[in-house]
């Protein structure tokens, strides 16, 4: 089977046609016109085909090892990290005064796509390091930017988020590594994390560990965390490096998946660190990291999704197995499977859904960027409430989808040789890390929903009835795109008036349909891309200037999802209002 072949064509169709990203009056878009983002995303996409998705199969197979102290990674790891640095893709969005290229948010996620659907396991050092870059840029002072961003941001060093221990993960108020204040101003930093991505390995000349600790006599709970840098190797005044830190791996652990990436037991035992930001300040800093991390967690969901795709497109394409009954009769002899309806619903369902996820995660990049590069903080806040949709949902149907792009191989996809578990056993994981997806959909309906008074959402809500208004005239578009957004638009409403009336009096009648909610407005948000796709392949198609079969596809796909799809709002709104006592009301010891 063939390897991954970045979808390009899409990228261009949602940056250029439905986000309009080089018509944005934004500081760094002016360059982004349709020649130029064509040419990087190319680039992008050989190392990705060429380089990254060759190595993917061996990650699995190989896994990591831990000798003498010392992590190795899989054959050719090393070789393909090297490449990505030296093309400059690690500092793509990091800023110019430290060697990166300050290109919008947008570009970066494209590109953090296409590697992350040829290799996760690879891309997740490239990942972590830019997140651990985000929260010293923004938080830590002049001297610790000096001394560690320009290597984070080549990634001869890598970064790491050090929060879980083996009796917390979501709680952190109950973290007890302890950081204590040496004369130097420096800290010894004891204790143990796990589930640490990325560790420790044999790719960079140094590791910065960002921990989490509590220092002697904080406050109790959240209140008391701090951040700490705690390098591999500690570093002189003149930028070298020195003698080791006292960090250690304990082991590595046993995954499900992402065997590529190593997933370390850390042990702190008085190990050097350096606090970023003030004392108890630290969990402000952390998700100046967390949000990164969950949107880039997003983006694990589609490209795992597109890359099993592609295969089961391309194997359905190719088996052979069973007759064509369409006209009543049957053909003689077998046929490609992709003839057969259930084969053409499976294929259908995960198209949708990744090519819908991928333009709404490219939506929310450019609402980042518009917080970053014009001081919008309304874009900010929307950003921030639909952030647990793309990290909870998008994960929660992109391993779905892996599933069924396993399911259309039969049990060849459950065979090791042909590759397809790799994806489920990789994408599962997205449902996991960095806040698992009920905290997210907890996240979702008990914080973002009423942050500053409830605006975000209301901007959101407002986003969706604006595009029912603007195309509420074309009676074709109307009924097959316009009524039914409008619809799943009230069920959203329908919920939300039940969170403000039952959940004041009972918050477990809110936080019970949570899940259900996130998903709601995944739903709802897909609908609103979709009708928006539809839309412009309309307009392209009236053109007379692209006779692209492309086009057709769009709307093909967009009625699809608006008739297979986006009634699950009704469904969801069903559980919602049901509310939670028949859950609540069940003894603990009938479980």
């Amino acid at each position: 089977m063939n390897h991954y072949q970045p979808p390009l064509k899409d990228f261009e169709f949602v940056l250029h046609k439905l986000l309009k990203v080089h018509e944005m009056n934004l500081k760094g878009y002016e360059d982004l016109a349709p020649e130029y983002t064509k040419t990087i995303l190319e680039e992008a996409g050989k190392i990705a085909s060429d380089e990254l998705a060759p190595l993917n199969r061996i990650g699995d197979l190989e896994g990591c090892t831990l000798e003498n102290g010392i992590v190795r990674t899989p054959t050719g790891f090393k070789e393909a990290f090297k490449k990505v640095n030296d093309g400059g893709w690690t500092g793509i969005n990091c800023h110019q005064q430290y060697g990166g290229q300050e290109l919008p948010h947008v570009i970066a996620l494209t590109i953090g796509e296409m590697f992350c659907s040829a290799n996760m396991s690879l891309n997740m050092y490239h990942g972590l390091t830019h997140g651990a870059y985000s929260a010293i840029y923004q938080h830590g002072t002049a001297e610790q930017k000096k001394t560690y961003l320009p290597n984070l941001v080549n990634c001869s060093w890598t970064g790491t988020m050090n929060l879980t221990e083996p009796h917390c993960g979501t709680d952190l108020g109950l973290i007890r590594t302890k950081a204590e204040k040496m004369n130097d101003g420096s800290y010894l930093i004891s204790g143990q994390k796990i589930f640490i991505s990325a560790g420790d390995h044999d790719l960079s000349d140094n590791i910065i560990h960002l921990v989490l600790a509590k220092i002697p006599g904080s406050p109790k709970g959240v209140k008391g965390i701090s951040m700490f840098i705690v390098p591999k190797f500690l570093v002189k005044e003149d930028g070298t490096l020195g003698d080791r830190n006292n960090v250690t791996v304990g082991k590595i652990e046993e995954k499900m998946g992402i065997h590529g990436n190593s997933t370390c037991v850390m042990n702190y035992d008085g190990a050097k660190g350096y606090l970023i930001a003030e004392e108890n300040k630290g969990l402000k800093a952390m998700f100046t990291m967390m949000n990164e991390a969950r949107l880039g967690v997003g983006l694990q969901g589609i490209g795992q999704a597109e890359a099993a795709f592609q295969k089961a497109s391309a194997y359905a394409k190719e088996r052979v197995q069973g007759q064509n009954i369409s006209d009543g009769k049957g053909k003689e002899g077998a046929v490609p499977i992709i003839e057969h309806p259930d084969i053409r619903r499976t294929l259908m369902d995960q198209k949708v859904f990744i090519e819908g996820a991928r333009a709404l995660a490219l939506w929310c990049a450019t609402m980042l960027d518009k917080a970053e590069r014009s001081s919008d903080s309304e874009s900010e806040g929307l950003a921030s409430l639909l952030i647990p949709v793309v990290k909870g949902f998008i994960t929660d149907k992109g391993f779905e989808s892996t599933i069924n792009s396993q399911q259309i191989f039969g049990g060849h996809g459950y065979i090791e040789e042909w590759g397809m578990s790799q994806f489920a056993r990789d994408s599962r994981i997205a449902m996991i890390y960095e806040g698992t997806n009920g905290i997210q959909a907890l996240d979702l309906v008990g914080r973002k929903l009423s942050a500053d008074g409830g605006k975000h959402t209301i901007r959101f809500l407002s986003e969706i009835k604006n595009f029912i208004n603007d195309n509420s005239e074309d009676a074709e578009f109307k009924d097959t795109f316009v009524v039914p957004l409008s619809e799943a638009l009230k069920d959203a409403e329908k919920c939300l008036a039940f969170f403000m009336k039952e959940g004041m009096q009972n918050p477990n009648q809110a936080l019970g349909g949570a899940t259900d909610f996130m998903h709601l407005v995944g739903y709802l948000s897909l609908g609103l891309m979709w009708a928006k796709m539809a839309k412009v392949s309309f307009e392209e198609l009236d053109s007379n200037k692209h006779g692209d079969n492309y086009f057709h596809g769009k709307i093909t796909s967009g009625k699809y999802y608006f008739k297979r799809h986006l009634p699950e709002t009704a469904l969801r709104r069903t559980r919602i209002l049901s509310g939670s006592k028949d859950m609540m009301d069940m003894e603990a010891a009938n479980f």
